[in-house]
């Protein structure tokens, strides 16, 4: 599962380098994003506008949007079949901007947080679907406004990130991004997500502040070798 990511590049910079449309004129740099925040998506490759969308999907037919916070992730290997993430699949595929993840190792009864970039610190985007949903006929939750969410997709962890976590999410660098979004034909939609090769990402252990997402700043993602005791 990939649960916290950050985006620490300025707008422009990073608008030139994965060759973006438009902006949020909003835009700050993160360096713990975390789930039921807004993250940075691309949904449409024709304008590769960049839109503000919540991290947890909540598929159009859901009836309470609370499924959001159990759907932050989906399964590369059921993606394409599974109820909840098969129509996203076919027609809402987008890009989830990144500069690099967090993963955390198990060692006895504490988790250890690790941060991993591309080489070069490049950015990159994760696979991911959305879907739009509106509280119809949800008489409980009177005035409750739609919703634009989205779900990053993972697969099996290569070799940089296995020692880690058994699993990392799909991640798209700007040579082929754009062909999740284009691409029509399930069967190379689905080759797509597939691990990065092997030597592809740096690894550092990070501070445990990360495990709380109130906690932001650039020193969250410094090497540290803090102790467990």
């Amino acid at each position: 599962m990939c649960g916290r990511f950050t985006m620490a590049i300025d707008s422009e910079d990073l608008q030139t380098q994965l060759a973006l449309g438009q902006m949020p004129l909003d835009w700050e740099k993160r360096y713990n994003i975390a789930p039921s925040q807004d993250v940075a998506v691309v949904p449409f490759a024709e304008s590769r506008d960049v839109v503000w969308m919540k991290w947890g999907l909540v598929p159009f037919w859901a009836k309470d949007p609370s499924i959001g916070f159990k759907m932050i992730n989906a399964r590369a290997e059921t993606v394409a079949e599974k109820p909840s993430y098969r129509s996203s699949f076919r027609s809402k595929r987008c890009l989830i901007l990144a500069d690099g993840f967090f993963e955390w190792r198990k060692e006895g009864k504490f988790s250890i947080p690790f941060y991993f970039q591309l080489e070069g610190g490049e950015p990159f985007a994760f696979a991911g679907l959305w879907d739009d949903w509106e509280p119809k006929g949800v008489s409980s939750m009177p005035g409750l406004p739609g919703l634009t969410t989205c779900t990053l997709i993972t697969t099996e962890a290569n070799e940089d990130v296995k020692p880690v976590h058994p699993r990392m999410p799909v991640i798209l660098r700007k040579e082929n991004m754009w062909a999740w979004l284009e691409e029509n034909n399930p069967l190379v939609l689905q080759s797509m997500l597939t691990q990065l090769p092997a030597g592809s990402l740096s690894r550092v252990q990070v501070s445990r502040d990360v495990n709380s997402p109130v906690n932001e700043g650039e020193y969250l993602v410094v090497p540290n070798q803090e102790t467990l005791f």
